[in-house]
């Protein structure tokens, strides 16, 4: 039986108007300090954000998910922000932002697979 670990997790939102708070889940960010485990999930539904927004650069959209990815990973190109701990990551990434893309509020639980539970909050969150 695998062990069970905590994790906390966020939902990112694509936030296309601050001032009008309309929003669609575009990804998860999943941290589970038991585990080493700093990941983030994305996936644009086109036509949902489109019909929202219909001047949304999508574009920014995506750079924006993948800066988020890349601090997960720590890759260099993330600067100072992929530097830290994978907690201190996961704090910068899930703090409050006014920004097109936004964490929701964090969530925590329970797991044997870090990864396999990422993937199941997109299915039931974001997809």
């Amino acid at each position: 039986m695998s062990p069970r670990l905590s994790f906390q997790y966020v939902v990112l939102r694509c936030v296309p108007r601050v001032d009008r708070e309309e929003f669609v889940n575009v990804g998860v960010l999943l941290y589970s300090q038991a585990a080493d485990f700093l990941c983030a999930a994305s996936h644009l539904s086109v036509d949902r954000l489109t019909a929202l927004a219909p001047d949304l650069d999508l574009d920014a959209v995506r750079g924006s998910l993948q800066a988020i990815e890349s601090i997960c990973r720590g890759d260099r190109t993330s600067g100072v922000a992929g530097r830290g701990s994978l907690g201190q990551r996961f704090g910068w990434l899930a703090a409050p932002k006014s920004t097109v893309v936004q964490p929701g509020p964090i969530h925590g639980g329970i797991t044997d697979d870090p990864a396999q539970q990422l993937q199941r909050l997109m299915c039931a969150l974001v997809s």
